[in-house]
């Protein structure tokens, strides 16, 4: 039997159109946290802000958020979501793994609303919020305990 190898630390993403959220996370702990937004043009992100995230962070794999809709199939953003994916494969050389984002910016503004009321939504905390919530899916579904 074949031991696969887990990466150690990874790097989620929920990607936009106007705004990327990122979030780090380790496959260890099984715990992600929000870390930064990027803005972006059309879903074209600012490429060189990113480079730095991933120099600073050395992840070994990336996860990117696929909205679908409720029922399960594509819409519109998903394949701009799908062409990031691809781009972050092909820019940076790493795995990338795409993983359904149903619901998770609902749950990410209501996680903020509770702590903090309206001001916490504000400066794309909602969006690295959506991404720790996307990387801490991934843990879920693909490291066992």
């Amino acid at each position: 039997m074949n031991k696969v190898t887990l990466p150690k630390i990874l790097l989620g993403f929920d990607f936009g159109t106007k705004r990327i959220g990122v979030a780090v996370g380790q496959t260890i702990t099984k715990s992600a946290r929000p870390l930064d937004t990027l803005h972006a043009k059309n879903g074209v992100p600012d490429w060189p802000l990113l480079g730095k995230l991933i120099k600073k962070w050395r992840p070994e794999a990336l996860v990117v958020g696929v909205p679908l809709n409720m029922d399960g199939t594509d819409q519109p953003l998903s394949a701009l979501a799908r062409q990031f994916a691809a781009s972050l494969r092909e820019t940076y050389q790493l795995p990338v793994y795409e993983i359904d984002e149903r619901l998770t910016t609902k749950d990410a503004r209501e996680r903020l609303f509770e702590k903090g009321g309206y001001k916490s939504l504000q400066d794309g905390q909602v969006d690295r919020v959506a991404a720790q919530l996307i990387l801490q899916n991934w843990f879920e579904e693909n490291i066992s305990d």
